[in-house]
């Protein structure tokens, strides 16, 4: 398998779900407070999904 570096916009994605994520646990935000870990989770899918395909 081979990896390669995520595009820009995933990786601002990936980015932008982490620290909500990480914010959230410190603030309370309705709605993403309680899920703050599948939030991060997702995130870390989206990096790992680009930079597993190759982007164009």
């Amino acid at each position: 398998m081979r990896f390669n570096a995520p595009t820009q916009i995933t990786f601002i994605i990936s980015l932008v779900l982490a620290a909500v994520a990480v914010l959230s646990r410190f603030v309370a935000i309705q709605n993403v407070s309680v899920n703050a870990f599948w939030i991060l989770l997702i995130g870390f899918v989206v990096l790992v999904i680009g930079c597993v395909y190759k982007g164009r």
